[in-house]
Order: C-alpha cells, then structure tokens, then sequence
C-alpha cells in the first residue's frame, strides 16, 4: 500500500473513533471522488456506528436534484466553486440527516478545465450542525488524475476528522 493510502486508511479510523467518541453522525457528497471517500470509511469496522451514507452528485443535475443546490450558484459560479462546495454539503447533511457533512467538487483530469481553475483544482465544503459552522476551501493539487483524487480523499478525511474531533473547521 502506497504512503497516501496508508494515510487516508488511518484518517479514517480515526474519524471513526472521534465521530464515536463525541457521538455524532456524518456523510459527505462526493462528485469528483466517485464514492471513494465513502469506501474509504466503511472499510473499517464499526463505521456504521456514525457514517450514515454519502450522495455521488457527479452532475449537475444530481447536485441541483438531490442535494438541493441552486442552478443559479452553478450558472453564476460553476460546478466547481466554493459555492457549489458549500451548497453540497448544507445539502447533503440536509438530506442524510447527519451532523457532519463534508463534500467535494472539483478537476480531477486530464482534462476539463476552466479558466482560473486548472486541473487539479478542488473545493471541499463543510457543513457541521452543532455549532452552524459552514464554509469551503480550494486546493490545487498536482498530478495525475488518481493523484488528484487521492489527495481530496485524504483532504476531505482530514477535514472531517477535524470538526468531529474540534467543531471548527
């Protein structure tokens, strides 16, 4: 197993035990990733204690559909704008009930991208209910395009495990 796996298996273990220890739920809304920041949790046992499930909105049309996201924000900003990000994981932790959503939008490659956001460019939105925290950051990433999507998983874990263990993000 590479170094980043090995990475992104022990964040989420211990996202597990912090969601555990602190007794709250969450889920994420992945489009760029495909659900691999989901399998990345549920490869660990006892993750169904805390992890409620994850909406794939790899289109737009799932975006605006299911996670509520306004067609304005992705008329005005794109699918790939911190917006977006931001609007994804209010949804998300919406529509699966959690306290803790984390979601992530953005060009994984090798092509598809768009002027100011090269490939590698993503948006990872948070949304944690405790305390109404919300927001989104950027990461331009190097690298191909499991590259890319490897990083935003451990990104995305990271991100999490911080509000879980934290409530900020």
């Amino acid at each position: 197993m590479t170094d980043i796996l090995c990475d992104i298996d022990q964040r989420a273990r211990e996202l597990i035990e912090a969601a555990g220890s602190s007794g709250i739920t969450f889920g994420f809304a992945e489009s760029l990733t495909g659900g691999l920041i989901s399998a990345s949790v549920v490869s660990v046992p006892g993750a169904s204690a805390s992890f409620k499930g994850s909406v794939v909105s790899y289109t737009n049309e799932v975006k605006e559909n299911v996670l509520g996201v306004p067609s304005k924000i992705i008329d005005t900003y794109t699918e790939v704008s911190g917006e977006c990000a931001k609007a994804m994981a209010e949804g998300a932790l919406s529509v699966l009930g959690v306290d803790l959503a984390v979601s992530v939008t953005g060009i994984a490659g090798p092509t598809g991208d768009m002027p100011g956001k090269p490939v590698g460019t993503v948006y990872m939105g948070y949304c944690y209910r405790p305390g109404d925290i919300s927001g989104s950051v950027r990461f331009n990433f190097e690298g191909d395009r499991e590259t890319v999507r490897e990083n935003t998983v451990l990104k995305a874990l990271e991100q999490a495990l911080r509000l879980a263990r934290e409530g900020k993000a």
